[in-house]
């Protein structure tokens, strides 16, 4: 293996450790798109992209011209970004100056001051997370290499994006555990019924307020803990 291939490979490896170190989603996503930036030949600027039906919401940008060109794509309802999350694909625009496929977003881009892009798919088996836009400021820097590498990082991006969803989630879960499991001690004490009673209560007024288990049992803990101060 050469030179450059072995620097490569200690590179990918670091990033793939530091973003298995962090703690959470947000810290996650800082490492990958950090990692992008110094790994990817080429780039000068990257982000994620995440999308809930027709919103993309801006995640870690290195640089806040990143983030516009999310809000611009929500806006448009079109964009390479999207296109990438839609379609399962990677996108690469060489030039926006010449490119035909979303117009309006690449006139932006170009008054911006980002010249070409790559966008990659993060998922993991069937489970889409977003996108990892990378930007050069320049046409053309992007090569076999760049897509080659880039590939390599959304997949370990992809890895650890899911590890730290699913414990953020798990973590949720045992704190809404918690509070209603408090909830129901309060409505126990205060009303003088069993746990299953006190349960159905909390069930029936999250069905009368049409608000979730966990947020009304949230409100009780803490408007408790108000009055106690």
């Amino acid at each position: 293996m050469s030179d450059r291939g072995i620097d490569l490979a200690r590179a990918l490896a670091d990033l793939a450790l530091t973003m298995q170190d962090q703690a959470g989603t947000e810290s996650t996503l800082e490492a990958v798109v950090k990692g992008a930036v110094e790994i990817v030949p080429g780039v000068r600027w990257a982000g994620v992209s995440m999308i809930e039906g027709r919103t993309v919401t801006p995640r870690a940008p290195s640089d806040p011209m990143v983030a516009e060109l999310d809000r611009l794509q929500t806006e448009l309802d079109e964009g390479p970004c999207l296109s990438s999350l839609r379609e399962h694909r990677t996108v690469l625009i060489e030039d926006m100056a010449t490119e035909t496929r979303w117009t309006r977003f690449a006139a932006a881009a170009l008054e911006l001051g980002a010249r070409s892009l790559l966008s990659f798919q993060l998922y993991v088996l069937q489970q889409n997370l977003g996108a990892l836009n990378l930007y050069g400021g320049e046409a053309g820097v992007f090569s076999e290499e760049s897509e080659f590498i880039g590939a390599i990082v959304a997949q370990h991006a992809s890895i650890a994006l899911f590890g730290a969803e699913a414990e953020s989630q798990f973590e949720e879960a045992l704190h809404s555990r918690d509070e209603i499991g408090q909830a129901k001690g309060i409505i126990m004490e205060r009303f003088k019924i069993d746990s299953m009673a006190a349960f159905r209560l909390l069930v029936k007024l999250s069905q009368d307020a049409n608000v979730k288990l966990s947020d009304i049992a949230h409100r009780l803990v803490n408007s408790v803990d108000n009055e106690s101060t």
